[in-house]
């Protein structure tokens, strides 16, 4: 008789720690009232809720702080990729939708394979998103996509030669459609959430990642979004450092909270 062993991958093993009982509908309950909740503030009356002087003299105050660095090239990044419509409606696609997708893949992948870092990763992207909220509602800021719309405020010529490439070549929606032209809030800027959600979702996937190509993938990420936000004109660079300082904010936030459930979880204990 011939004696065979049977050869399978190890199945993935919870993490260590406090015990985590996830329910999946109470999960997506949570997801999607949270959602719902920071699209109401977010969006509340859309861009007609903030003044558009306002919002521009903060797109100079950036643009002042790029310039000072030499680092203003939003436009240069641009205006070397106007030829290629093809490349920047894939962008336009890729921004108004891998937002979404691949930070919901990562979810139901951490859901599915790492409860205990699903509880803390999902806790962590509900801080970043609040903190973000509070960037949006202090500093309202126009997009180089909308600055030729004031290139003479306040009489001066400005010279901003950004293309809002949306409208221009085009993708699978618009802010200008009926749907979303009531709603959108287009001067919630800063801080960059595409960034960070691009961030978030390689750190919090990234040491469960065995195969290079994938790991390699989420490296890129955000990065790759970073350059689809600037070459689009929704953003400038420094929204994305932005981006990381709410992700940063958001993780700190998350662990002094995990830090004292399980203060309060060990105080139980002894007691």
């Amino acid at each position: 008789m011939i004696c065979t062993q049977e050869l399978r991958k190890p199945e993935a093993q919870p993490e260590t720690g406090a015990e985590i009982r996830l329910r999946w509908y109470r999960e997506v309950l949570l997801a999607a009232a949270f959602y719902l909740i920071y699209s109401f503030v977010r969006n509340q009356f859309g861009s007609a809720s903030v003044q558009p002087s306002a919002a521009f003299s903060n797109a100079l105050r950036v643009i002042r702080v790029e310039s000072n660095l030499h680092l203003f090239v939003e436009a240069q990044i641009q205006q070397a990729f106007l030829g290629w419509s093809f490349l920047l409606r894939l962008c336009n696609i890729f921004y108004g939708t891998f937002h979404f997708i691949v930070t919901a893949g990562v979810m139901v992948y951490l859901y599915r394979r790492a409860p205990a870092r699903y509880h803390k990763w999902r806790t962590v992207l509900a801080f970043t998103t609040g903190v973000a909220l509070i960037g949006f509602s202090l500093f309202p800021l126009m997009p180089p996509r909308l600055l030729g719309e004031f290139s003479t405020f306040g009489g001066r010529s400005l010279g901003y030669s950004f293309v809002d490439t949306l409208k221009q070549v085009g993708g699978l929606w618009s802010f200008e459609s009926h749907g979303m032209a009531p709603i959108s809030n287009q001067y919630a800027a800063m801080p960059s959430l595409h960034v960070a959600w691009a961030l978030w979702c390689g750190l919090a996937i990234g040491p469960l990642l065995t195969r290079k190509v994938t790991r390699v993938l989420f490296i890129c990420y955000p990065f790759v979004t970073l350059f689809a936000v600037v070459v689009t004109a929704n953003h400038y660079w420094l929204d994305g450092v932005g981006g990381v300082v709410v992700l940063a904010a958001g993780y700190g936030l998350a662990t002094w909270i995990d830090g004292l459930r399980t203060h309060r979880r060990s105080v139980v204990a002894v007691s």
